[in-house]
């Protein structure tokens, strides 16, 4: 049979031909099986202006209604998911070998957690804007205390583990106990305030389980996205699962920065919207004849967009244009910028937060693309909203 008919069957190359179709498919995945399998549908596209609007669907393993959201660039490296708990009842109570941690977009509620063989159940509450971690492995129950609907976002990393086991009862009825994930201790979900240092870049974190109102908790100071803006990033359950809450004054826009996929940015509060372009198309794109390839989210509470939807390098930007700040958690799964591969003990820099000039990845407003900020003048303007951008910052330094 010949050769290019007949793909059952391993054929040497003949001559100086090379093995191989040359171009194929990208196969499913475990973790794309078991999307599939649970029988609602999977969102797939760079973001989506309130994940309020996604249509929900029944699903039985859960016991509510739901759908996955899979952005680009976040393929194999972190998983979500939106669920709405029934009104005045409660999800079926869960347990797995992957993280998972929640963002309420509507509605309040409880969880309770416990340990296999516990006699007592850990209760919290939560409301909208709320944020918390499931401990690994441990039994959950999460329930609605209202007669209207409770929205909750997820974000896990079901990916990394089912893709590695592809055993779904070692994900899923595995009795091993995590004691170090879980203290017990009677205020294990007590939000916590206190701020330390991040071990691996010294930003400011903050070690608590939960968080009342990611919407409205107090940020400390940062400075390294736009003047002004401030950041904290919890470390839950002792998770590997990333992310980070942060905020833009009003009037106000990030510089531009690059890194690769995983970043997704959720909106908390205020309105904006997202640029993001592949970062070989240079710092600017527009001026360069390229703007046809700059993608563009705009959303507003409950808005998502990925930072990155391609393998390599992006460069994306994020524009506040509401009255009232826009605050903004992202979300990154097992994979950070700050956690990049290399041997231990190697140097390594937080080029995001520094310019192109000095070998960073960040585009100082003065080199930045002239579309952006005329763009954003006649956005605010068309919101009534004031620019809070000094004119100084688009002059270049005298020594550039």
């Amino acid at each position: 049979m010949p050769h290019d008919k007949d793909r059952s069957h391993w054929h040497e190359p003949a001559g100086n031909k090379k093995a191989g179709f040359g171009k194929f498919n990208k196969q499913p995945t475990p973790y794309d099986a078991f999307m599939e399998q649970e029988g609602i549908p999977v969102f797939r596209d760079i973001g989506i202006r309130r994940v309020q609007d996604l249509e929900l669907f029944p699903w039985k393993r859960m016991g509510g209604r739901g759908h996955f959201i899979q952005l680009f660039g976040t393929e194999g490296k972190w998983g979500c998911y939106v669920v709405e708990v029934p009104p005045g009842g409660a999800l079926n109570v869960e347990k797995h070998m992957y993280e998972e941690i929640f963002l309420v977009v509507e509605g309040r509620g409880t969880t309770e957690v416990w340990q296999e063989g516990d006699s007592k159940k850990h209760v919290f509450e939560w409301q909208a804007g709320s944020m918390f971690s499931i401990p690994m492995n441990a039994l959950h129950r999460i329930v609605n205390a209202t007669s209207g609907g409770a929205l909750l976002l997820a974000g896990t990393t079901a990916p990394n583990v089912i893709n590695m086991l592809n055993n779904f009862g070692a994900v899923f009825a595995n009795p091993f106990v995590f004691h170090d994930r879980f203290s017990g201790a009677d205020d294990f979900f007590k939000p916590k305030d206190e701020i330390e240092a991040d071990p691996v870049r010294g930003l400011a974190m903050r070690r608590t389980n939960l968080i009342a109102d990611a919407t409205n908790c107090e940020l400390p100071l940062d400075n390294r996205r736009s003047p002004g803006y401030r950041r904290i990033e919890p470390f839950m359950t002792n998770n590997c699962f990333y992310f980070w809450i942060g905020q833009h004054e009003n009037g106000r826009y990030s510089k531009g920065h690059a890194h690769t996929s995983a970043a997704v940015l959720i909106c908390l509060k205020g309105k904006g919207y997202t640029y993001t372009w592949p970062e070989k198309l240079g710092v600017n794109p527009w001026r360069d004849g390229h703007g046809d390839q700059v993608r563009r989210v705009d959303y507003e509470p409950g808005g998502m967009v990925t930072a990155a939807p391609g393998g390599a390098r992006w460069y994306h930007q994020h524009f506040s244009v509401s009255e009232e700040s826009l605050r903004l958690t992202a979300w990154f799964g097992p994979h950070n910028p700050g956690r990049d591969p290399g041997p231990p003990g190697e140097k390594h820099t937080d080029y995001t937060a520094i310019d192109v000039t000095e070998g960073g990845t960040s585009i100082p407003y003065w080199m930045e693309d002239p579309y952006i900020r005329a763009e954003y003048a006649a956005k605010l303007q068309q919101n009534g909203v004031p620019s809070r951008m000094d004119p100084d910052w688009y002059v270049a330094p005298a020594s550039k």
